[in-house]
Formats: structure tokens, sequence, C-alpha cells
């Protein structure tokens, strides 16, 4: 008897998900910063109490909203780890700068604050720190590197609802921070992101970026007796559709939580053993940061045991995977960004890692240990 298929993802709905895209109907209003925007506006300022939260249609928007606010040009450099997804380079050399690649820590598998300052020349512009996992980056000694060199602070923070750094909400402690909400995230539209800004200035600018490069949202607000072109910018906003959706997983983002960190509990006490037997490593949580359970990874012991396990817990219908590619060894990375120093790190991890299935509602982990056990 074949066993049942435990996919690496499933997207989790609350059941008001669709309840919501028809009352966006009912009201007339399917194209965005609609009533359903506005709530999540208000979720997003009161839960990271950020100054200013725009939704987006993605992470990757977010990011080069960010890099347009930053004012972003040929010959600017960005520092940040190339253990991370493409949007994070793309966004900055999209604008003509130079991605800078330093290496990450082996804890956390985040930026490594040590390796920042001796990457920064006359041409940085800004850090842009990835909080991997949803466990944060080294915040403070990041701020405080930008602050002595006068350089912005864009957080990565795709990976980080509901999770903090010293009791401040992720995203919300740069002077920019971007979210996402696709269906791989623990709070999901399908696509979708969100910009924190956490500085007033930026206020203002953004939400023209975000409309096209109009002044339309303070027309909309009686500020201005029509609106016009004044700014560049791009359609970044997403229809009320995505922010329907998006709201009923608002509206239960503590309990999604919950049984997620419930379920990476249940692997981190399984795996225990594994661990003590020298087998794998367990993912390691500083304790000044609450993770949110976005992912269960663990490090095996070289690439050719982590892709042996993966082809044999596919056989037995356990969908686990492994996570990027380090950007600089990719064909754009080597085009369009460079490196800083030996990573080391970045090259030996990005190897090892082995992502196992997370999702609301899963209650096999169990059998994945088992299985994975049995393979070690």
């Amino acid at each position: 008897m074949k066993s049942e298929n435990i996919p690496f993802n499933f997207p989790y709905m609350t059941g008001k998900e669709l309840y919501y895209i028809a009352e966006a109907h009912f009201n007339g209003r399917l194209a965005g910063d609609g009533p359903f925007t506005k709530r999540c506006h208000s979720w997003l300022e009161e839960r990271t109490a950020c100054i200013k939260a725009l939704l987006t249609h993605s992470c990757t928007a977010a990011l080069e909203i960010s890099a347009l606010l930053l004012d972003i040009e040929a010959g600017d450099e960005v520092i940040m780890p190339s253990y991370t997804f493409v949007s994070t380079a793309n966004a900055f050399a999209l604008r003509g700068a130079v991605p800078v690649f330093v290496d990450i820590r082996p804890d956390t598998l985040n930026i490594d604050e040590t390796k920042i300052e001796a990457a920064i020349t006359s041409r940085t512009k800004a850090i842009v720190p990835v909080h991997y996992a949803g466990v944060a980056c080294e915040m403070d000694t990041i701020m405080d590197i930008a602050k002595r060199h006068d350089l912005w602070v864009v957080e990565d923070a795709a990976q980080g609802v509901m999770s903090t750094y010293k009791g401040q909400a992720l995203g919300s402690i740069g002077h920019l921070g971007a979210y996402s909400f696709h269906e791989t995230k623990n709070i999901i539209s399908g696509e979708g992101g969100a910009l924190l800004i956490n500085d007033s200035p930026f206020v203002e600018r953004a939400e023209i970026i975000r409309e096209k490069g109009t002044n339309r949202g303070q027309f909309f607000r009686g500020q201005v007796d029509k609106y016009t072109w004044v700014d560049i910018g791009s359609s970044y906003l997403p229809s009320e559709i995505i922010a329907a959706f998006l709201w009923a997983q608002m509206e239960e983002a503590q309990l999604i939580t919950n049984r997620r960190l419930a379920i990476w509990q249940s692997y981190h006490d399984a795996l225990h053993g594994l661990e003590a037997a020298g087998k794998l490593r367990r993912p390691i949580i500083p304790a000044e940061c609450q993770h949110n359970a976005h992912m269960y990874y663990v490090l095996l012991d070289s690439f050719a045991t982590r892709t042996r396990v993966i082809q044999a817990l596919n056989q037995q219908c356990i969908n686990s995977v492994f996570h990027y590619v380090p950007l600089h060894l990719s064909p754009a990375g080597k085009q369009y960004a460079r490196v800083h120093g030996e990573l080391t790190h970045t090259e030996d991890l990005a190897d090892r890692l082995l992502r196992l299935p997370l999702w609301v509602g899963m209650n096999s982990v169990d059998r994945v240990v088992n299985a994975l056990t049995q393979l070690l």
C-alpha cells in the first residue's frame, strides 16, 4: 500500500477568505486600496509599530520601492548576504547598484554582522539584512554600523511576519522593511507583500511611487483637486481580492503562528537524539529572538548525504527540499554583484541544509522523523 503523500507545503485557509472576497465584490470595489487594504494596513501598523504600512503585490515590489525611495543609482553598493532569494539583490541591481555579498553566520544563517563593516566603501549606500527562517539578524550591531557610516538599512523580512528581535517586530527596526505573503509563507494571500516605513520622510513619496508615480492618494483624500504624474513609480498595489484574502489570515495570525510553533517544537524535540549522535544539526535560535516557525531545517554532514536523503524521502512520499543556491554562484550574481571576503559558511551550509515539511494541519511529524532516522 502506497504511503499518503506529505507535501512540503500546503496553503492554510481560515475559512473566511472566500467570504471576504465576495464581500469585496458586493461592495463594488475590487481595485486596490479599498476597505480590506486599509484593514490590513492598520493591522500591520498596530502589530509592528511602524510609521506606515503599504500593501504591495509582492515582497519583491516592496524591496523595489525601497530602492527607489533610497535613490539607489548606478555605481552604488548595497551589502547583503548571498544566501537569500534573488529578489533581495534584484531590487537594487535593477537600479544599477552592485550587490556586495558577505558571509553568513554558522548558527542562524543570517548575515554575519562582524563582516559588514569591512565591506563598506565610499560607494556603499545601504545594508540589507535578511531574517532567515524568521529568526532575527543581530539588528543592534547592524543599526549601529549604519548610523556610524551614514547608511540606510532595509530589512528583508519576507519570512519574518510575527517574529521579533528583543521584542520589536522584524521589519520595523531598519529604516524600511519588506514582508511576503506568498503561499509558502506563514500568513498568505497567494502572492502579496508589504512595505513597512519606519522613517517618516519616506511616507509621502512611498505612496506616490506605489501609485505609478502619481499623487492619486492625495487626490482621494481631498488634498489636491486633481492627480497627476509627479515622480517615477510603478503599479505596486495589490487588488482588494488579495487584501480580502489576506485580512482573513491576519485575523487569525496568532493562532496560525502558535500552530506552526507547535509543529516546529515537535520536530525539534524529536530530532534531539540525532543531533546528539552527530547525524545532523538542528536550528539555533538566539535568546533575544522570538521566531515564527516559518520553516524547520536540519544541517546534514555533506551535500551527498542531503541528495541521498531528499531522494529517499521522496520515494516514501515525503517532500523535503534544499533551499537557496547562493547568489554569488549564479550566472547573474557573477555578472551584477561582487563578493567581499570568503563566503565559506554560505557555500558549506547551502550544500547541507534540508528543509522538512511544515504547514498548519500537518500531523505527520513522527513519520518524517522516523524516516529521517532510518536514513541517517
